[in-house]
């Protein structure tokens, strides 16, 4: 079929929205289309950085965030954007990941900076990101999912009344989701090797880092995206980047590696998940630090977070969430009074009950959707102390069927956390320590006592292979167990 062309007053409104939706590349110095302006990157990035820390938690250790955002400083200085107030947040994930921002908001997590070995390895990954808010990637997906309608669904939110966070918010979480193109990771690699460079560090180091990735890729599992998965190799990164790092070095001198410095600000970081925020043992979950344990309906898959705790059915025909309600001083009864005159939920049928020695109100709560259709969710709230309200929503296939019983029959399970043990549960963490005598890695691990991951794990956390030589007195990282009980 032929094309026709557009009607003149269409085709004056097409050129009109394009040209008032270009904007200058502050990398390229060329002028592109975005529906995204700098202030409305601005808005997103603010109200997505309170929902990315609701959903994933900052790691609590000052020393640790301070270090990070040093280095992160360093390279905003020399980036396109020297200008830009640069937030760098540490977050308390164990996955294996870094991901940026509109407005100039960088997240790392403690999972990958448990697995980088360098400060110079560290200023790669952040230059990266910085590359990708600098060259308006972020700005440029934010415009895509305008363009094809994006909407986000989180976990959490069942219906819109029970939605936590703003449209802006939203969108900036989806980010957190969604692949960057592979000339997006081209240009930021690029980019990471220019700012790193810049700011006095060895780019040489940056192509390891990218083989540890490639490695820690093959260990799936995780909840936040790794890197690879959002960062796809746009084609033999490793090779690229030692190849962009070799041009950028040369004739250069003084360059920075910092490898000990690095290791001695990571020591004792948490590895992997912290039980100290829950955990799952069967279908019995835990929780130390909100002193709480709930029975989850059997065989459903447990999927927790900083946020909260979510349980779906394997066909994904029921789901319940846990999570902390905002409740101020209202009790569980009255709490709900209160979403109704808000007009949070469009109805409630249920009654006050006591549930583990404490305050509940366990029932159905109607809440209104688009086109006049409403969701009916079970529902409790339950009071655990002046500052704390449990909030529960679940959701089954049909009113009365069996999940919708299962679901009420956790609910009704949830009691306080009283085992001494468990309320002191500690988490792993990477340990910095001195080989005593030379040999493979492999030869040495079994020297060092209560591992809690296997020889080919701590290979990749040192960045080395388990068959090679280890001098005397040089730095390893192993990871030692913690304790559940």
């Amino acid at each position: 079929m032929m094309n026709r062309p557009l009607p003149l007053a269409l085709a004056a409104s097409v050129a009109l929205i394009v040209l008032s939706g270009c904007a200058t590349n502050p990398v390229s110095g060329r002028r592109q289309f975005s529906l995204v302006s700098t202030q409305q990157e601005l808005r997103i990035g603010t109200e997505g950085r309170a929902a990315v820390l609701a959903e994933y938690g900052a790691y609590d250790d000052a020393r640790i965030a301070a270090y990070v955002d040093s280095v992160g400083q360093g390279l905003a200085r020399v980036s396109h954007l020297p200008t830009l107030k640069f937030t760098f947040t540490v977050l308390d994930d164990p996955t294996v990941n870094a991901f940026a921002m509109p407005g100039g908001y960088i997240y790392i997590t403690r999972g990958i900076l448990a697995y980088l070995n360098s400060e110079a390895q560290l200023a790669g990954v952040l230059g990266h990101e910085i590359g990708h808010v600098t060259a308006r990637h972020t700005a440029q997906q934010l415009t895509q999912q305008q363009l094809a309608g994006f909407g986000l669904s989180l976990a959490s939110a069942f219906s819109s009344g029970f939605r936590q966070y703003s449209a802006a918010a939203e969108q900036a979480l989806g980010l957190v989701f969604l692949k960057y193109s592979r000339d997006d990771e081209t240009q930021a690699d690029e980019l990471g090797v220019e700012y790193s460079t810049k700011a006095g560090y060895d780019p040489r180091e940056i192509p390891g880092t990218y083989a540890m990735l490639k490695r820690v890729s093959d260990r799936a599992g995780q909840r936040l995206p790794g890197f690879l998965s959002t960062h796809p190799d746009p084609g033999n990164r490793e090779q690229r980047t030692r190849e962009l790092a070799a041009a950028a070095v040369y004739g250069k001198t003084g360059l920075e590696i910092r490898t000990r410095s690095y290791l001695a600000r990571t020591d004792q970081i948490v590895f992997g998940r912290d039980p100290r925020q829950g955990y799952a043992e069967g279908d019995r979950y835990y929780h130390p630090q909100l002193g709480f344990q709930i029975a989850l309906p059997a065989g459903w898959t447990i999927q927790d977070s900083h946020r909260g705790l979510s349980a779906l059915e394997p066909q994904q025909h029921a789901e319940m969430d846990l999570s902390l309600a905002d409740a101020g001083a209202f009790g569980p009864a009255d709490f709900v009074t209160e979403l109704l005159r808000r007009g949070s939920i469009a109805d409630a049928r249920g009654a006050p009950e006591t549930i583990g020695g404490y305050e509940a109100w366990v029932g159905h709560v109607a809440v209104a959707g688009t086109g006049g259709t409403t969701t009916t969710l079970i529902a409790a709230f339950v009071r655990r102390g002046p500052q704390s309200m449990l909030q529960l929503l679940g959701r089954s296939a049909a009113a009365g069927d069996e999940d919708e019983t299962r679901i009420v029959t956790s609910v009704r399970s949830l009691r306080p956390l009283t085992d001494p043990g468990r309320l002191r549960a500690t988490p792993d963490r990477v340990s910095v320590v001195r080989v005593p005598a030379a040999g493979t890695l492999g030869e040495l691990l079994p020297r060092f006592p209560a591992q809690a991951i296997d020889a080919e794990g701590t290979s990749i956390l040192n960045n080395l292979q388990t068959d090679e030589q280890v001098l005397p007195g040089q730095s390893l990282k192993i990871v030692v167990a913690g304790k559940l009980r």
